[in-house]
């Protein structure tokens, strides 16, 4: 099996100091059922590669472990050319401290995100093909590349194998990658050469940190990656809500009250749900997403439209997402109204095909509590992938918060905002982005403007072009 990395990066070289491997060198890793080879089959400052082949001995395989199951089984299969948990097992000793994102003399550049590809050949991709490649990773913000391998070129009547030749590109920490590729390519091939037990739940979550909580997929990476195991996927999956909510939906809750505390004697949040309302009746949205909608304020008022024929709220958090139902009364709604609504736990920054097809989706201050960093994810997966016709987007203008007499200096108006934009900021962030995805762009502003410091909620709507 054979596994290759490259990057344009440059100067390309760079990739070697990224795997604490030599360019110039053939670095080989014993393993406990063979081998495993790094070199690179290029090396320039434009352009570098690095292969990891894994040579698996059929016979130190299966050594020791009876024939219960019989000759046949034991050494007619495909674990010595098929990528699979083997593989995973070589990259966690071959290249140990790129997986954990060190690099002794070029720490900055394993911390950033740079272009990656990555080729492997033969998946097994068990149960989909290359429509189950897609589902896992495309959401990881990769673009995917797929050619199946026929059973025998020479007889192609014989029909497709199970295995697919697989390509990746993105721009991606080095770490992530090695990451998505060490857990997701034994749930491709749905099997592991290995007893699995309760380390494999750590281990899943330690590799799965910061991607697997929010993958829309995640049900079925657990599932598979653990062989089904019943308490073993139910722990796991605990654990990763633990992981997704780090703080109890009460707290989040009351946090928003103390925005909305600032934000009151202005009836600030009472304007910005009737105007967001108004125009998406205005632009003729049957079917709208609410991304982020939290517990429900916007649904509140959308289901009460009956213009609005479809209407999905989307969060991150189950218990908000729970809080959501309780306040919307869900179990209680007259079914004619019930049918109209649907919550769906998901992420913002990972591309997800259920979020397509929409007429307009609305992201009310929601931007502001990302990393600046998963910004472009965000970007990506809703203006690039789910490509609603509209999206109304808002923010606090940061440049009004002068005038809340109770904001002290340079204080932001969420404890969990990770920055708040001037009316400047914002439209050259949002004009930027129309252009790279092919929208146009208008700015409004919500709430009583003040001459000089503007209105205090600031909003783009993004129309498609085409």
């Amino acid at each position: 099996m054979l596994l290759t990395i490259s990057t344009t990066h440059q100067p390309a070289t760079d990739l070697g100091f990224l795997l604490m491997k030599h360019p110039d060198n053939v670095h080989v890793t014993e393993l406990p059922f063979g081998r495993a080879t790094v070199l690179y089959p290029e090396a320039s400052a434009g352009r570098c590669t690095a292969a990891l082949a894994v040579e698996v001995d059929p016979v130190e395989l299966v050594r020791g472990k009876g024939s219960a199951a019989g000759i046949q089984d034991q050494y007619v299969n495909d674990r010595p050319y098929a990528a699979s948990s083997l593989l995973s097992v070589a990259m966690g000793r071959a290249l140990n401290s790129a997986m954990g994102g060190r690099s002794q003399h070029r720490q900055e550049l394993a911390d950033t995100a740079i272009a990656l590809e990555a080729h492997l050949v033969p998946v097994p991709a068990r149960g989909g093909g290359s429509k189950l490649i897609e589902r896992l990773f495309q959401p990881l913000g990769y673009e995917v590349v797929t050619e199946t391998i026929p059973m025998d070129p020479a007889h192609l009547a014989w029909g497709d194998s199970p295995y697919v030749e697989m390509r990746l590109s993105g721009t991606a920490r080095l770490a992530d990658l090695l990451n998505h590729l060490f857990v997701l390519i034994p749930v491709l091939d749905n099997s592991k050469h290995y007893f699995v037990g309760e380390d494999e739940v750590a281990k899943l979550l330690r590799k799965g940190e910061g991607w697997l909580e929010r993958h829309p997929e995640r049900e079925l990476i657990v599932s598979r990656y653990l062989k089904g195991f019943r308490a073993l996927v139910r722990a796991a999956n605990l654990a990763l809500e633990e992981t997704d909510e780090p703080e109890e939906a009460d707290k989040r809750l009351a946090k928003d009250a103390a925005e909305e505390a600032l934000e009151k004697p202005i009836r600030l949040n009472d304007q910005r749900m009737s105007r967001i309302v108004e125009v998406l009746e205005e632009l003729g949205a049957a079917s709208v997403l609410d991304l982020g909608c939290g517990e429900g304020k916007l649904l509140r008022e959308l289901i009460k439209r009956r213009g609005f024929a479809r209407i999905v709220g989307v969060e991150v958090a189950p218990r908000v997402l729970a809080t959501a139902a309780e306040r919307l009364r869900l179990d209680r709604m007259p079914d004619l109204k019930r049918r109209r609504i649907e919550l769906l736990q998901g992420s913002l920054v990972y591309r997800d095909d259920r979020l397509k097809g929409f007429d307009a989706a609305a992201v009310v201050e929601v931007v502001e509590h990302m990393d600046a960093d998963r910004l472009p994810s965000f970007e990506q997966a809703v203006f690039g992938h789910a490509r609603p016709g509209a999206v109304v987007i808002t923010t606090p203008n940061a440049d009004y918060n002068a005038l809340f007499p109770n904001l002290p200096a340079g204080k932001f108006r969420h404890p969990d905002h990770r920055f708040e934009w001037s009316r400047q900021e914002f439209e050259h962030w949002a004009k930027s982005l129309a252009r790279a995805h092919g929208y146009e762009v208008r700015f409004e502003g919500i709430g009583t403007a003040d001459p000089a410091l503007g209105a205090p909620t600031q909003m783009g709507i993004f129309k498609r072009a085409d």
